[in-house]
């Protein structure tokens, strides 16, 4: 977005303006400046433009690396003192060792200055091809940022997979480069220039005009480096980033790349420092609340200078008004300093920050300007909400003096088919469909997350439980984050309570998931104590937790945690002999004992159930059971890797959602939990490796809504009328057979009827969640279900026998999208037969045909097991299904997208693309 040049009159241009600034703020990040229109700070996105090279393999690879390869490692430990360093020493032992120069990019996050860390002399990879100016790099692809580099494959099948299925099957692993040039006009002299990275995955390294400038290598954190002493002013500056993603990893698809939002930004030498605010409110009621405002200034001069600085706050809606303001403050920083400066001002009547339906997400903007002598230096906005949340042992959380019972899910970071790589359109759709389910809560597994999610659950908002890591010092995996733990966590945890401290939305920190230190006694709780006290000292507002899996009452770690967070706690087959050997499912839940030991701390259930299912396959017989672990002889199909969607099967240590219920309801105490997981995502196929992605997810990959969706949302909204009859009714060769119906509807009871023939009334029991009728006789027809809530008639639901596949159905929620190159449309093809009926079982090939000003970009269907490209315009439809991903361009019209099968009629839809 650049400023106007010209305009027909002064009246037009001034409102152009406004409209613009008006925009920015809307669709500004958590506490930072977005708006290019303020001359002295400039946020420039750097998204497009790049040119990306991959290497084929590691042995076609640079030796430009940080020294962590545990091969290495391995080898040096291994040789002989009186032997000669083997080659691969050799690579890694040379000026080419890039971890102490990598290092210092962390150090304003080291709270003792005495740690820091001092760049070696010399430039190391400034002679490499790569990193130089007139390098041609016209041969290498083009590329827009976020960029995932696997996403589109190909999957790599088979045991022995280089990338297996816990991390997804994509080729997520390896070495490669991006390379950009950008202008810095010679007006730009004197400011402070920085390159900000949302992230990149992962052990990042900078160049500019071939000098090295630093880097950060755990890829969900997001960093910045200064560029200023690199640049050529009044000239193009070229600049290059080096990828390493090691393999194993992860327990999950990392992704791979640049795969959030790049920035340049552009302040004066004297400006708010990197995340350099900090709001909290207190005394919070209807009438007023205390607002209290840190403000960091950095100034990167060599003269003190004097400054004043001075906030407003506006509604996030009407920015046009100010609300109240801080009291001007008058200051000097001293040169090559950065110092804080804090104010505190009463806001009348605010309007409280609160999650829906019962309350509103409501948000201020503060915008700081700061003067020297007069002008303005610098401008910044921070978004915030003003609320209170209190936590309760007994009775929960409270928020606004609401108690808010946590209906929550896991969401890890990926979106489906398009990967790792960040659209705000892609993920609103997930927190979309989860609200509608009736979710208030999000856990963000494992790590943490783009910023502009944490934007999306301040708008929607949703309760979050912010997590920063998977591992500490003990391994998960080979080259996961434990390899660097030491050298990094302060910096990491820092940098991440500093971005995301403003959010409203957050409610809870987590510094980590069932981290290996639960069975290390003494020294894991001094570990977490440790970071406990690194996340305080940037934020006293909030408790810290880490979630537990394994630790008991009587263990060391829980005892250093704020709030006990516990995985899967008895959820798991009981007394069953095969499943013997696996810790915690033999047990009863533990949460009375540790309600017991830890009678002032809030208990969350923060991993629950990890049931499993694939959308629309059912496999007879049913258990009788309310939860049972998956077998081929339970629910499971190992041959087709499918599993049963009744949503009575589970992982060996999960549960289904029924049972997580009934545990939760009999301790009325925990305060609530979080589903494994929210959506489907890449990597993780439990039960079976071979596959792509989780069978975990309530929505399936592709975003189409599991029956389990319909459970949880008959229990999570009371009441929103509903009822949902699973499963479909096509089945030609059940003729005479049983074969089960299930109702889950928020009534409290429920008549079936089969072709017009009442199968009999059912009502639930103590701790039932869903009716049943397991002996009915499968016979081609409609079957319909009325369900009643207090004896009234509440809601209806039915499904009916298709008859043979006849055309297709297309359809989306909008049929506009902005032509702006980031926007998407989400569409959905349904087979159906010639009355318009879906059918269920349909998986016929559907082929995709675009045109107009849109690219089209994905395609899924929600299979686990399907192993085609995900960038393929041809899939086959999974039980009778498929959806289709359109990006828009630049440039706006009509996109007309088509979908053809043989032998049946094809649909047709068209997206309006247009300039907002």
């Amino acid at each position: 977005m650049k400023p106007m040049t010209h305009a027909n009159t002064h009246k037009k241009y001034r409102k152009w303006i406004q409209n613009l600034f008006i925009l920015a703020l809307l669709s500004s990040c958590n506490s930072k400046i977005t708006s290019p229109l303020s001359p002295p700070r400039e946020r420039i996105s750097l998204n497009n433009g790049w040119t990306f090279f991959k290497y084929d393999s590691e042995k076609t690879a640079d030796s430009l690396c940080y020294d962590l390869r545990p091969e290495i490692k391995e080898i040096q430990e291994a040789r002989p003192a009186d032997q000669e360093p083997t080659a691969p020493e050799i690579m890694t032992a040379d000026n080419h060792v890039l971890k102490p120069y990598i290092l210092p990019t962390g150090n304003e996050f080291l709270a003792d200055s005495s740690k820091h860390y001092k760049r070696p002399q010399g430039d190391p990879g400034s002679n490499f091809p790569f990193v130089q100016y007139d390098f041609d790099d016209s041969a290498w692809e083009q590329v827009n940022l976020p960029h995932d580099w696997a996403i589109n494959g190909p999957f790599m099948e088979g045991w022995n997979a280089k990338v297996g299925g816990g991390m997804g099957r994509l080729p997520s692993d390896g070495i490669a480069w991006y390379r950009k040039k950008i202008d810095i006009p010679i007006s730009d002299q004197g400011k402070s220039i920085y390159l900000d990275l949302d992230g990149a995955m992962s052990y990042a390294i900078v160049w500019v005009n071939g000098h090295l400038v630093g880097g950060w290598p755990y890829g969900y954190s997001s960093w910045r480096v200064a560029l200023t002493p690199y640049l050529n002013f009044g000239a193009p500056n070229q600049i290059a980033i080096r990828i390493d993603n090691p393999n194993h990893s992860s327990r999950w698809y990392p992704g791979g790349g640049i795969y959030r939002n790049v920035w340049l930004v552009k302040t004066h030498s004297l400006h708010i420092d990197h995340w350099g605010t900090r709001i909290t409110s207190t005394d919070v009621s209807s009438a007023s609340a205390i607002i209290s405002m840190d403000v960091k200034l950095k100034n990167t001069s060599g003269q003190k200078m004097p400054v004043e600085i001075l906030t407003k706050i506006y509604e996030s809606e009407d920015l046009n008004k100010v609300i109240t303001s801080f009291p001007i403050q008058s200051c000097t920083v001293d040169a090559y300093h950065t110092s804080l400066f804090s104010s505190k001002v009463t806001l009348q009547n605010p309007k409280l920050w609160g999650p829906p339906p019962t309350q509103s997400p409501n948000l201020y903007v503060a915008v700081t300007e700061v003067k020297n002598n007069g002008q303005i230096i610098d401008r910044y906005e921070t978004t915030f909400g003003v609320r209170t949340i209190s936590y309760d042992a007994n009775k929960g959380i409270f928020v606004n003096g609401e108690k808010i019972y946590i209906q929550g899910v896991n969401q890890h970071h990926d979106l489906g088919s398009l990967g790792a790589a960040f659209n705000v359109k892609a993920a609103k759709r997930q927190l979309t469909m989860l609200a509608e389910m009736g979710v208030n809560a999000i856990r963000l597994a494992h790590n943490p997350p783009a910023p502009e999610l944490l934007d999306l659950t301040d708008k929607m908002g949703f309760l979050v439980v912010d997590e920063m890591f998977d591992g500490w010092q003990r391994k998960k995996n080979p080259h996961d984050f434990h390899l660097i733990f030491d050298d990094w966590y302060e910096q990491d945890v820092r940098a991440w309570v500093r971005r995301d401290k403003n959010h409203p939305s957050i409610i809870i920190w987590s510094t980590g998931n069932e981290v290996g230190e639960q069975y290390t006694g003494i020294s894991g709780a001094e570990i977490s104590k440790r970071l406990k006290l690194i996340v305080k000292e940037e934020d006293p507002t909030r408790p810290v937790t880490a979630s537990m899996n394994y630790a008991k009452p009587d263990m060391p770690l829980p005892e250093t945690l704020d709030v006990i967070s516990l995985n899967y706690q008895g959820e798991g087959i009981r007394n069953a002999p095969a499943y013997a050997h696996l810790k915690g499912i033999n047990t009863a839940p533990l949460y009375p004992k540790f309600h017991k030991t830890f009678p002032d701390k809030v208990i969350l259930s923060s991993e629950n159930a990890a049931a499993l299912s694939s959308r629309g396959t059912y496999i007879f017989p049913v258990t009788e059971r309310i939860s049972a672990p998956v077998s081929d002889s339970t629910g499971g199909d190992s041959k087709n890797m499918h599993v049963s969607a009744y949503e009575l099967y589970t992982a060996p240590f999960g549960s289904s959602a029924d049972k997580v219920f009934a545990s939760l309801d009999q301790h009325p105490y925990v305060a609530g939990g979080f589903v494994w997981s929210g959506w489907d995502y890449l990597g993780e196929p439990s039960p079976y490796y071979l596959a792509r992605s989780s069978y975990y997810g309530v929505i399936d990959l592709a975003g189409f809504k599991k029956d389990r969706f319909y459970l949880y949302q008959s229990k999570w909204r009371p009441n929103f009328p509903m009822a949902h009859i699973l499963p479909h009714w096509n089945w030609p060769d059940r003729i005479g057979k049983k074969t089960p119906v299930h109702v889950f509807t928020s009534g409290d009871e429920a008549e079936l009827f089969l072709n017009g023939k009442s199968m009999g009334r059912k009502k639930k029991g103590a701790y039932e969640y869903r009716l049943r009728w397991d002996t009915i006789k499968y016979n081609p027809g409609t079957l319909k279900v009325i369900a009643y809530k207090n004896g009234q008639k509440w809601a209806e639901d039915s499904v009916t026998t298709s008859m043979a596949p006849h055309q297709l159905k297309i359809e989306t929620v909008s049929t506009q999208m902005i032509a702006n190159g980031e926007d998407l449309c989400f569409v959905t093809v349904q087979v159906v037969d010639a009355k318009g009926i879906p059918v269920p079982t349909a998986n016929n090939e559907i082929s995709f045909e675009i045109s107009g000003p849109g690219v089209f970009i994905a395609s899924d269907n929600g299979d686990p097991s399907d192993m085609t490209s995900f960038g393929s315009s041809k899939r086959n439809a999974f039980n009778g299904k498929i959806l289709a991903i359109l990006k828009s361009t630049n440039t706006p019209g009509i996109i007309q997208l088509t979908a053809r099968a043989s032998g049946l009629q094809s649909a047709q839809i068209n997206i309006h693309s247009v300039i907002q």
